[in-house]
Protein backbone atom coordinates (compact mmCIF):
# COMPACT_ATOMS: atom_id res chain seq x y z
CA UNK A 1 0.00 0.00 0.00
CA UNK A 2 2.92 2.57 0.70
CA UNK A 3 4.34 1.55 -2.04
CA UNK A 4 1.55 2.39 -4.28
CA UNK A 5 1.24 5.48 -2.51
CA UNK A 6 4.55 6.42 -3.27
CA UNK A 7 4.17 5.42 -7.06
CA UNK A 8 1.08 8.14 -7.31
CA UNK A 9 2.96 10.56 -5.72
CA UNK A 10 5.98 10.29 -8.03
CA UNK A 11 3.63 10.23 -10.77
CA UNK A 12 1.53 13.59 -9.93
CA UNK A 13 4.89 15.16 -9.58
CA UNK A 14 6.10 14.03 -12.79
CA UNK A 15 2.61 15.20 -14.20
CA UNK A 16 3.47 18.84 -12.67
CA UNK A 17 6.86 19.40 -14.17
CA UNK A 18 5.79 18.20 -17.42
CA UNK A 19 2.68 20.85 -17.20
CA UNK A 20 5.51 23.27 -16.19
CA UNK A 21 7.52 22.75 -19.17
CA UNK A 22 4.94 22.51 -21.53
CA UNK A 23 3.85 26.38 -20.15
CA UNK A 24 7.23 27.46 -20.53
CA UNK A 25 7.52 25.98 -23.91
CA UNK A 26 4.20 27.60 -25.35
CA UNK A 27 4.83 30.81 -23.28
CA UNK A 28 8.23 31.09 -25.60
CA UNK A 29 6.69 30.25 -29.09
CA UNK A 30 3.83 32.76 -28.49
CA UNK A 31 6.52 34.89 -27.40
CA UNK A 32 8.69 34.62 -30.72
CA UNK A 33 5.36 34.47 -32.83
CA UNK A 34 4.49 38.19 -31.16
CA UNK A 35 8.02 39.30 -31.96
CA UNK A 36 8.96 37.43 -35.06
CA UNK A 37 8.09 39.97 -38.14
CA UNK A 38 5.18 38.41 -40.53
CA UNK A 39 6.27 36.96 -44.45
CA UNK A 40 4.76 40.16 -46.04
CA UNK A 41 7.00 42.49 -43.23
CA UNK A 42 10.00 41.00 -43.43
CA UNK A 43 9.43 41.48 -47.38
CA UNK A 44 9.00 45.27 -46.87
CA UNK A 45 12.06 45.80 -44.82
CA UNK A 46 14.43 44.77 -47.31
CA UNK A 47 12.68 46.50 -50.59
CA UNK A 48 14.82 48.80 -52.33
CA UNK A 49 14.08 53.26 -51.72
CA UNK A 50 13.49 55.61 -54.23
CA UNK A 51 14.20 58.92 -53.40
CA UNK A 52 11.72 60.58 -56.22
CA UNK A 53 13.33 64.21 -55.63
CA UNK A 54 17.17 62.53 -56.91
CA UNK A 55 15.31 60.43 -59.54
CA UNK A 56 13.74 63.38 -61.75
CA UNK A 57 16.60 65.35 -60.96
CA UNK A 58 18.67 62.76 -62.53
CA UNK A 59 15.45 62.30 -65.34
CA UNK A 60 16.37 66.12 -65.57
CA UNK A 61 20.52 66.61 -65.93
CA UNK A 62 21.85 63.12 -67.25
CA UNK A 63 20.11 63.19 -70.57
CA UNK A 64 22.23 66.82 -71.31
CA UNK A 65 25.51 65.48 -70.09
CA UNK A 66 28.14 64.78 -73.07
CA UNK A 67 29.13 62.12 -70.66
CA UNK A 68 27.64 59.08 -68.43
CA UNK A 69 28.10 60.80 -65.40
CA UNK A 70 25.66 60.30 -62.98
CA UNK A 71 23.39 62.72 -60.83
CA UNK A 72 25.06 62.57 -56.95
CA UNK A 73 23.14 61.30 -54.66
CA UNK A 74 20.66 59.48 -57.39
CA UNK A 75 22.57 56.07 -58.21
CA UNK A 76 20.73 53.84 -56.09
CA UNK A 77 17.17 55.28 -56.66
CA UNK A 78 17.65 54.93 -60.60
CA UNK A 79 19.19 51.55 -60.45
CA UNK A 80 15.92 50.50 -59.09
CA UNK A 81 14.06 52.20 -61.28
CA UNK A 82 16.06 50.98 -64.21
CA UNK A 83 15.75 47.49 -62.68
CA UNK A 84 11.65 47.90 -62.71
CA UNK A 85 11.59 48.78 -66.17
CA UNK A 86 14.44 45.90 -67.32
CA UNK A 87 11.61 43.53 -65.23
CA UNK A 88 8.55 44.92 -67.52
CA UNK A 89 11.25 44.40 -70.88
CA UNK A 90 11.51 47.65 -71.16
CA UNK A 91 14.99 48.31 -71.12
CA UNK A 92 17.89 46.08 -71.86
CA UNK A 93 20.38 44.88 -69.06
CA UNK A 94 23.25 46.82 -70.43
CA UNK A 95 21.42 50.47 -69.62
CA UNK A 96 20.51 48.98 -66.03
CA UNK A 97 23.34 51.89 -64.69
CA UNK A 98 22.30 54.08 -62.44
CA UNK A 99 22.39 56.81 -64.79
CA UNK A 100 19.05 58.23 -66.50
CA UNK A 101 20.17 59.05 -69.70
CA UNK A 102 18.14 59.32 -72.76
CA UNK A 103 17.48 55.40 -73.59
CA UNK A 104 16.26 55.10 -69.86
CA UNK A 105 14.10 58.12 -70.36
CA UNK A 106 12.43 56.63 -73.66
CA UNK A 107 11.92 53.48 -71.63
CA UNK A 108 10.09 55.08 -68.88
CA UNK A 109 8.03 57.04 -71.49
CA UNK A 110 7.12 53.71 -72.96
CA UNK A 111 5.88 52.61 -69.74
CA UNK A 112 3.95 55.66 -69.20
CA UNK A 113 2.65 54.79 -72.79
CA UNK A 114 1.78 51.56 -71.05
CA UNK A 115 -0.47 52.80 -68.56
CA UNK A 116 -2.69 55.06 -71.29
CA UNK A 117 -0.52 58.30 -71.22
CA UNK A 118 -0.20 60.31 -74.05
CA UNK A 119 1.40 63.59 -75.13
CA UNK A 120 3.12 65.42 -72.10
CA UNK A 121 1.92 63.09 -69.42
CA UNK A 122 4.27 60.38 -71.61
CA UNK A 123 7.71 62.03 -71.71
CA UNK A 124 9.81 60.19 -69.78
CA UNK A 125 9.36 62.34 -66.23
CA UNK A 126 8.67 60.32 -63.58
CA UNK A 127 5.49 61.12 -61.51
CA UNK A 128 4.33 59.54 -58.45
CA UNK A 129 1.13 57.73 -59.96
CA UNK A 130 3.67 55.86 -62.59
CA UNK A 131 6.47 55.67 -60.67
CA UNK A 132 4.43 54.32 -57.69
CA UNK A 133 2.86 51.93 -60.20
CA UNK A 134 6.13 50.59 -61.28
CA UNK A 135 7.83 50.03 -57.88
CA UNK A 136 4.63 47.91 -56.83
CA UNK A 137 6.19 45.00 -54.90
CA UNK A 138 9.86 46.43 -55.65
CA UNK A 139 10.53 49.46 -53.97
CA UNK A 140 9.04 52.03 -51.76
CA UNK A 141 9.15 55.83 -52.79
CA UNK A 142 10.72 58.82 -50.04
CA UNK A 143 10.51 62.57 -50.97
CA UNK A 144 7.34 62.66 -53.45
CA UNK A 145 6.78 65.64 -55.26
CA UNK A 146 3.22 66.76 -56.26
CA UNK A 147 2.60 70.00 -58.16
CA UNK A 148 -0.94 70.67 -57.36
CA UNK A 149 -4.07 71.86 -58.70
CA UNK A 150 -4.04 74.07 -61.45
CA UNK A 151 -5.31 77.73 -60.78
CA UNK A 152 -5.15 81.28 -62.29
CA UNK A 153 -2.63 84.06 -61.84
CA UNK A 154 -2.54 87.06 -64.00
CA UNK A 155 -5.07 85.47 -66.48
CA UNK A 156 -2.39 82.75 -67.01
CA UNK A 157 -2.63 78.96 -66.02
CA UNK A 158 -0.11 77.96 -63.60
CA UNK A 159 -0.26 75.17 -61.10
CA UNK A 160 0.42 75.25 -57.34
CA UNK A 161 3.58 74.56 -56.88
CA UNK A 162 4.94 77.13 -59.29
CA UNK A 163 2.36 79.74 -57.56
CA UNK A 164 4.36 78.76 -54.31
CA UNK A 165 7.38 79.42 -55.58
CA UNK A 166 6.76 82.85 -57.32
CA UNK A 167 4.71 83.78 -54.14
CA UNK A 168 8.13 83.29 -52.25
CA UNK A 169 10.29 84.67 -54.80
CA UNK A 170 8.41 87.75 -54.50
CA UNK A 171 9.05 88.04 -50.93
CA UNK A 172 12.20 87.70 -51.39
CA UNK A 173 13.03 90.36 -54.30
CA UNK A 174 10.83 92.49 -52.39
CA UNK A 175 8.19 93.20 -54.99
CA UNK A 176 5.39 91.51 -56.67
CA UNK A 177 5.62 90.09 -59.90
CA UNK A 178 3.65 90.00 -63.24
CA UNK A 179 3.54 87.29 -65.75
CA UNK A 180 3.56 87.77 -69.56
CA UNK A 181 3.10 84.15 -69.80
CA UNK A 182 2.36 81.24 -68.25
CA UNK A 183 2.10 77.32 -68.24
CA UNK A 184 0.01 74.74 -70.08
CA UNK A 185 0.19 76.86 -73.17
CA UNK A 186 0.63 74.57 -76.01
CA UNK A 187 1.67 76.59 -79.02
CA UNK A 188 0.78 79.98 -77.40
CA UNK A 189 3.89 81.81 -78.21
CA UNK A 190 6.09 80.14 -81.03
CA UNK A 191 8.80 81.77 -79.87
CA UNK A 192 9.10 79.92 -76.90
CA UNK A 193 10.15 76.84 -79.00
CA UNK A 194 7.11 74.86 -76.70
CA UNK A 195 9.04 75.21 -73.17
CA UNK A 196 5.48 76.56 -71.90
CA UNK A 197 3.92 73.90 -73.33
CA UNK A 198 3.53 71.67 -69.93
CA UNK A 199 3.53 73.01 -66.21
CA UNK A 200 6.39 74.98 -64.40
CA UNK A 201 7.43 77.54 -66.71
CA UNK A 202 6.71 81.38 -66.90
CA UNK A 203 7.79 84.42 -68.39
CA UNK A 204 7.43 87.43 -65.83
CA UNK A 205 6.86 90.91 -67.33
CA UNK A 206 10.30 93.46 -66.27
CA UNK A 207 8.30 97.03 -67.74
CA UNK A 208 10.19 99.62 -65.71
CA UNK A 209 12.77 97.28 -63.75
CA UNK A 210 16.31 98.81 -64.04
CA UNK A 211 19.04 95.95 -65.03
CA UNK A 212 19.85 96.00 -61.32
CA UNK A 213 16.38 94.86 -60.28
CA UNK A 214 15.90 92.53 -62.98
CA UNK A 215 19.64 90.54 -61.92
CA UNK A 216 17.60 90.46 -57.99
CA UNK A 217 14.62 89.49 -59.33
CA UNK A 218 16.32 86.52 -61.34
CA UNK A 219 18.34 85.70 -58.29
CA UNK A 220 15.40 85.51 -55.91
CA UNK A 221 13.51 83.10 -58.47
CA UNK A 222 16.67 80.90 -58.99
CA UNK A 223 16.82 80.91 -54.78
CA UNK A 224 13.22 79.20 -54.28
CA UNK A 225 14.13 76.75 -57.38
CA UNK A 226 13.74 78.44 -60.70
CA UNK A 227 16.06 77.80 -63.79
CA UNK A 228 15.80 81.46 -64.12
CA UNK A 229 17.32 83.73 -66.90
CA UNK A 230 16.58 87.76 -67.87
CA UNK A 231 16.02 87.37 -71.43
CA UNK A 232 16.91 90.89 -74.25
CA UNK A 233 15.80 90.90 -77.67
CA UNK A 234 19.50 89.78 -78.94
CA UNK A 235 18.62 87.15 -77.92
CA UNK A 236 15.64 85.88 -79.84
CA UNK A 237 12.26 87.48 -80.87
CA UNK A 238 11.08 88.97 -77.69
CA UNK A 239 10.68 91.62 -75.51
CA UNK A 240 12.84 91.99 -72.19
CA UNK A 241 11.61 89.67 -69.99
CA UNK A 242 12.31 86.75 -67.21
CA UNK A 243 12.22 83.20 -68.13
CA UNK A 244 11.53 80.66 -65.10
CA UNK A 245 11.21 76.87 -65.11
CA UNK A 246 10.60 75.23 -62.19
CA UNK A 247 13.29 72.46 -61.74
CA UNK A 248 11.77 68.99 -61.08
CA UNK A 249 8.02 69.99 -61.85
CA UNK A 250 6.97 66.37 -62.90
CA UNK A 251 4.64 68.37 -65.81
CA UNK A 252 7.65 69.97 -67.41
CA UNK A 253 7.89 69.69 -71.14
CA UNK A 254 10.30 68.13 -72.72
CA UNK A 255 11.73 71.48 -73.79
CA UNK A 256 11.84 72.94 -70.28
CA UNK A 257 12.99 69.25 -69.04
CA UNK A 258 16.24 70.31 -71.45
CA UNK A 259 16.44 73.49 -69.89
CA UNK A 260 16.53 72.93 -66.42
CA UNK A 261 19.08 70.09 -67.22
CA UNK A 262 21.50 72.52 -69.06
CA UNK A 263 21.25 75.43 -66.17
CA UNK A 264 22.36 72.51 -63.33
CA UNK A 265 25.60 71.87 -66.59
CA UNK A 266 26.04 76.06 -66.38
CA UNK A 267 24.34 76.64 -69.47
CA UNK A 268 22.12 79.36 -70.98
CA UNK A 269 19.21 77.33 -71.57
CA UNK A 270 18.95 78.60 -75.11
CA UNK A 271 19.75 76.43 -78.31
CA UNK A 272 23.02 78.06 -78.66
CA UNK A 273 23.87 75.88 -75.72
CA UNK A 274 26.00 79.17 -74.24
CA UNK A 275 27.36 79.87 -70.80
CA UNK A 276 24.97 80.82 -68.22
CA UNK A 277 24.61 84.49 -68.44
CA UNK A 278 22.46 84.66 -65.07
CA UNK A 279 23.47 85.48 -61.04
CA UNK A 280 25.01 82.35 -59.85
CA UNK A 281 24.09 80.75 -56.67
CA UNK A 282 23.88 77.55 -55.31
CA UNK A 283 21.22 75.02 -57.36
CA UNK A 284 18.25 73.67 -55.23
CA UNK A 285 14.47 73.10 -55.90
CA UNK A 286 11.84 73.81 -54.49
CA UNK A 287 11.63 71.13 -51.57
CA UNK A 288 15.23 71.60 -50.74
CA UNK A 289 15.02 74.86 -50.19
CA UNK A 290 11.32 74.41 -48.21
CA UNK A 291 13.57 72.01 -46.14
CA UNK A 292 16.29 74.94 -45.09
CA UNK A 293 14.21 78.09 -44.73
Amino acid sequence: MASAIKTRKTATRLLTAAAVLSGLVLSAVQAHAATAPSPTEAVATVLPVVDMEATVKAAQIDPRRADSTQTPGAHDSVLAVEQALQARGLLDARWVDGYFGTTTVSAYAAFQRSLGYTGLDANGLPGVTSLTTLGQGRYTITHQIGVGAKLKRDGYTVNTRTQNMLTEAERLAGLPFTLDQGSYNPGGDPTSAGTHDGGGVVDINVDGMTSATRTAVAKALRQVGFAAWVRNPTQGDWPWHIHAAAISDTDLATQAQNQTGDYYLGFNGLANHAADDGPRIAIQTWEEYQRTH
